[in-house]
Formats: C-alpha cells, structure tokens, sequence
C-alpha cells in the first residue's frame, strides 16, 4: 500500500523533524514538508523531504509547488499562502486540476484536515509547532490502496494518532 508522509509549518524546530523521519523513513514511499520550515533548503533535517517555500522561508533554492505521482495517484504541494487557502479552497483546487493533480497538499493556516472538494482531496496536516483551533501538534500520513480505499491518518508529536481527524474515502 504506498503511503505519503505530510508535514508543515515546523517553525524552525529540527530534533522534531529528525525524530519524524527517522520513524518512519523505511515505512512510508515520500515524505513532503509543506512549506514554513524556516530552514536552509539542503539542512540535514530537510534532506529527505520533498518541499516547497513557505511565507516564512527564504531559501530562494525552495520551489512554490511541486507535483508528483506516486503509483496511480498525483500530488499536488504547496504551502498555501499564494492560493489564499485561509480563505477559500477554490484557488488552490484549481490550480491542482491544472497540473492533474487528485490529492493536494497544503499548510499555511495550521489548521488540521482533509477536505474532498468536487474531485479532489485536500490534506492540511496542521503544524508540529504552532497548531491552530486543535492543541494536539500534527502531521499526517496518506495511504491508499487497489481497490481505491483512500486514507488520511493524523499523527501527534508522539506519534499517537488524532482519531477524531481520520479521514477515508473510496476513489473511483
């Protein structure tokens, strides 16, 4: 079952994101860090992410978006912030179904989720650091398999899962 590691808005903090990967480096496909690491782009605790620039990166090496399939399924990255995702989802779904893209991932607004708007899934992790309307610091770990079962689970700092944020749904 391939699966997707989703992280955002660390803040700076490094030991939380070594011990993150560290866990689970040989238990997911990707890894994908969704903006606001504050961090140098090739810092030792980025190096095994695919990532994108947040507002608050200034690593000019950081690329806005990035999208990627993984087996029959294309992601979509981004922070947010240059789609207005702390007002409406529309922008930045529309960009997702320019490039082809089902899932997309996003951060920004520190606020925990998935949304299924029209075609797409849209996956907010939430933050390690500065967590916002929940207190539980988040990240999340997308999975799916052949018979189209998609599933978000959320994860605290300590690893013990967010049941109340768990999210499943069937593809077609």
């Amino acid at each position: 079952m391939p699966s997707v590691l989703i992280i955002s808005d660390s803040h700076g903090w490094t030991n939380e994101l070594i011990t993150i990967t560290d866990k689970y480096m040989d238990k997911v496909d990707y890894m994908v860090h969704c903006g606001d690491s504050e961090l140098d782009f090739d810092e030792e605790p980025m190096d095994r992410f695919m990532k994108v620039a947040g507002n608050c990166d200034f690593d000019s090496r950081y690329p806005n978006e990035l999208d990627f399939d993984v087996e029959d399924m294309k992601f979509f990255i981004t922070h947010g912030h240059l789609h207005n995702v702390k007002m409406s989802l529309m922008p930045i779904s529309y960009r997702a179904e320019e490039v082809g893209a089902q899932i997309i991932c996003h951060g920004h607004s520190h606020i925990a989720g998935v949304w299924q708007v029209q075609d797409h899934i849209i996956i907010n992790p939430g933050s390690i650091r500065l967590p916002r309307i929940r207190q539980e610091r988040t990240y999340a770990i997308a999975s799916w398999n052949q018979e189209g079962t998609f599933t978000v689970t959320f994860y605290d700092l300590k690893g013990n899962e967010v049941k109340d944020l768990a999210f499943e749904t069937t593809l077609s």
